[in-house]
């Protein structure tokens, strides 16, 4: 363990500062101040880690990261060690230290009458030290298998299926449509929530290790999905869940109601320094956002860089408590309210409200009328009469989350079947029924985190290598196929 009274003699959680709200909006860079990794702080927090007998947070992490251990490690300034066992279980630490909700720390015992162990931003030192240091280099196998193997989509799920395949000797390919890889790490999440240079350094590792990226490429269309199969030994299909929930209003055809999704990814390409020709963008409009998650909060501070006169965030469900709700008691991850660095930066936030129509003159949107919500006897919400009102808008971001993978062409040329929830049918070893083909990742789990997708990708690669091979040494976390720790 590491200070063995530590958590008696430091109670409060200290975070990383993130940079001046007047000086961000100026920029997309981090939020978090570009600064090293601060020795001190992360010495004193790892040392609040318990000797707890039983470390819930391994249960809480999908990952099953050794936390403890590099805590400990942190604690007695081996940060080289520390980095060895934070990626003996993650391969992508840079990722999850800075867009990971941190399930591991709704469940840490600390946190059952202390505020809990600063576990992502410790995570993040590590990585970001182990970078600066030198000491992640590439993990050239040293045998080859002769098996190929083709990875469709460049997302975490992909990302960490096409690493461990590699590791493991096997020929891989990665195959996205974008023009560059990272599939949502690179044009889904904005770039001052992650700094795309980190993607770059992980994706020359894997270069160097001999993944290889076939960028510009859309299966189904340019190649049949038939046709790669038989081009290679294993087939895996990571291309998350991109079919985007819809709201279905009179006025939904107005010019200014867009998809979260497109908003985002033409605001990430502008961030990277080239043009997008008749670009959605929040510049001198009343924006306001329907749907109170991770989306809907990225356009929001999007909005907000890109000179918005206003940002409203409208949610239906009612605002969270403050604190762990009663009925999601420890070591379940709670819900709770919860302020994002977009939500920091200005915008006002609307909860237990839902849309009824969209309205303009000309085929311009204008306004959205709304109304308070309120559940009926059913459960479900509807609107509260006498409550009804319009709100200024020149541009409305739909952020509703999605349905599921887009599979009519999966389910045409390769014959795999849906589920109830709209994700691609697949058995515990994440094998579809079709000879050879995997599914990982939100195509096969639904909307997820993107701590989820790296789990699935590595215990996916395990699947994969087994019925190559016969068998593995690949690490599978065990809770990879689970339902997470919240209600």
């Amino acid at each position: 363990m590491a200070d063995p009274a530590g958590f008696l003699k430091v109670r409060q959680r200290e975070l990383p500062m993130d940079r001046p709200v007047s000086l961000r909006l100026l920029d997309f860079r981090e939020v978090r101040a570009d600064v090293p990794p601060d020795d001190v702080m992360s010495h004193r927090q790892a040392g609040r880690c318990m000797d707890c007998g039983v470390p819930f947070c391994h249960r809480g992490c999908p990952l099953g990261n050794l936390i403890p251990e590099w805590n400990d490690l942190v604690w007695r300034d081996d940060w080289h060690s520390a980095s060895d066992r934070l990626h003996a279980t993650n391969n992508f630490p840079e990722f999850t230290g800075r867009i990971c909700p941190a399930l591991c720390e709704g469940s840490c015992v600390l946190g059952i009458n202390q505020p809990p162990v600063t576990i992502e931003a410790i995570e993040m030192a590590i990585v970001d030290r182990a970078f600066a240091n030198g000491w992640i280099k590439p993990e050239i196998p040293e045998r080859l298998t002769g098996f190929t193997v083709a990875v469709v989509g460049s997302g975490p799920a992909g990302l960490a299926t096409a690493q461990q395949l590699t590791r493991a000797g096997h020929t891989v390919a990665v195959y996205e449509r974008a023009d560059r890889p990272g599939g949502l790490l690179r044009y889904g999440i904005p770039d001052f929530k992650l700094g795309k240079h980190h993607l770059d350094l992980r994706l020359s590792q894997m270069q160097a290790e001999g993944t290889r990226f076939r960028t510009g490429v859309e299966i189904g269309a340019d190649i049949s999905w038939e046709d790669l199969r038989q081009r290679y030994d294993a087939l895996v299909i990571a291309i998350g869940s991109t079919v985007p929930r819809d709201l279905d209003l009179p006025g939904r055809e107005l010019k200014g109601v867009h998809f979260a999704k497109p908003f985002l990814e033409q605001a990430n390409v502008v961030a990277s320094g080239r043009m997008v020709a008749n670009q959605v963008s929040g510049r001198d409009k009343h924006v306001i956002v329907i749907g109170g998650g991770d989306t809907g909060s990225d356009c929001v501070g999007t909005s907000l860089r890109q000179g918005a006169k206003s940002v409203t965030s409208l949610e239906i469900m009612p605002q969270p408590t403050a604190d762990r709700p009663s009925h999601q008691p420890w070591p379940v991850f709670p819900q709770v309210f919860k302020t994002s660095s977009s939500h920091e930066e200005g915008g006002e936030r609307v909860y237990t409200v839902t849309s009824l129509e969209f309205q303009g003159r000309q085929g311009r949107l204008e306004a959205l009328r709304v109304a308070d919500a309120a559940r009926d006897a059913s459960g479900r919400f509807g609107p509260v009469e006498g409550t009804e009102r319009s709100l200024p808008a020149d541009l409305v971001l739909i952020a509703m989350g999605f349905t599921g993978p887009e599979a009519t062409q999966l389910v045409q040329q390769l014959g795999l079947k849906l589920g109830e929830r709209g994700t691609l049918l697949r058995d515990e070893s994440y094998a579809t029924a079709k000879e050879g083909v995997f599914v990982a990742g939100d195509a096969g789990r639904g909307q997820s985190l993107v701590v989820w997708a790296i789990a699935e990708g590595r215990a996916a690669a395990a699947a994969v290598d087994r019925y190559l091979q016969g068998s593995t040494e690949l690490h599978n976390p065990v809770f990879a196929t689970e339902a997470p720790m919240a209600l």
